[in-house]
């Protein structure tokens, strides 16, 4: 078991929004290193179509998909252990077309002395607002 110091609610939910924030940026993307390091070896994604993805998948998956910004918004945490916390927010998606919106969930993992991503789910919403 990693010896994990418990840190400050706010530091470990900043941390996670910029390791989320990092999945997203296009750079981080396109560097199949960085990416590996921050998806757990046992990571699994339930896709908006409800398939369940892999690790290989995934980062396949998120190399590929280029032209896109992301937006996050409110994002909250809430720690479920001492090495384990799940983040909720949501996500603005602009690319080709009309902006895309979607409540993601990730539980994120404290091993070999860094945080990786677990978990994963996106739920596409209607709008902004989720209605």
């Amino acid at each position: 078991m990693d010896a994990t110091p418990i840190r400050e609610e706010a530091d470990v939910a900043l941390e996670i929004r910029q390791l989320e924030e990092s999945l997203l940026d296009p750079e981080i993307r396109g560097d199949p290193a960085r990416l590996a390091r921050l998806v757990a070896d046992d990571f699994v994604e339930i896709g908006a179509s409800g398939r369940v993805f892999g690790r290989h998948d995934a980062l396949e998956a998120l190399s590929s998909e280029t032209g896109a910004s992301f937006r996050i918004s409110g994002f909250s945490v809430r720690r479920l252990s001492s090495q384990i916390v799940l983040a909720i927010y949501r996500v603005e998606r602009r690319g080709a077309g009309d902006p895309a919106h979607s409540l993601r969930s990730s539980i994120w993992v404290f091993r070999e002395d860094r945080w990786q991503i677990l978990f994963h789910q996106g739920t596409p919403l209607a709008g902004p607002s989720g209605s």
